[in-house]
């Protein structure tokens, strides 16, 4: 493919985009994984040493998982880690398995524009009602589905990009 150099510098700011948008999720989900840890330590010492349970912490951690889980189920479609079905991919020719590859990320782009729009709808819906025992909005339970499902569907539009561009270098893995 004849790509121009004004096409190929737009694609590496892109991807230099895309790649500091990850390292931020990571960073993200990373803090979040800590804090959780020490609020659970908190937990325990409450309940056995305080003998005075802290109920805020199931709360919080829900919140906490959320944001791991959907963060790096994000990360997961940018780095081609997610889960994917690759065995039956292996066996066929570089053509099918391309179509193939195009419609896992069509239907990963579908996915993740569902999940920003439901879960959009979702975070508007219950922002006035309030988390019992920590007081915060009830919206911030889904905002971790909002943002990922954002990033799932930029991240396969992406993926798209690079494949009609024919600048697709992901392999598949069988772990």
């Amino acid at each position: 493919m004849n790509d121009t150099p004004e096409l190929l510098k737009s694609l590496r700011a892109l991807e230099r985009v895309f790649d500091a948008i990850v390292w931020l999720c990571r960073v993200i989900s990373g803090v979040a994984l800590v804090v959780m840890t020490v609020i659970f330590g908190w937990l325990v010492f409450g309940r056995y040493v305080l003998n005075d349970t802290p109920t805020w912490v199931e709360q919080y951690s829900l919140l906490l998982v959320m944001l791991i889980a959907f963060l790096g189920a994000s990360v997961g479609v940018r780095e081609n880690t997610h889960l994917s079905v690759v065995a039956f991919r292996g066996m066929v020719s570089t053509r099918v398995r391309t179509f193939f590859v195009i419609v896992s990320d069509l239907l990963m782009a579908i996915f993740g524009g569902l999940m920003l729009w439901y879960g959009a709808k979702l975070t508007i819906f219950k922002w006035s009602s309030l988390i019992p025992l920590i007081q915060i909005s009830e919206g911030y339970r889904s905002l971790p589905l909002t943002v990922a499902g954002g990033l799932i569907l930029v991240f396969s539009l992406g993926h798209l990009t690079r494949v009609f561009l024919g600048r697709d270098k992901r392999v598949d893995h069988i772990e």
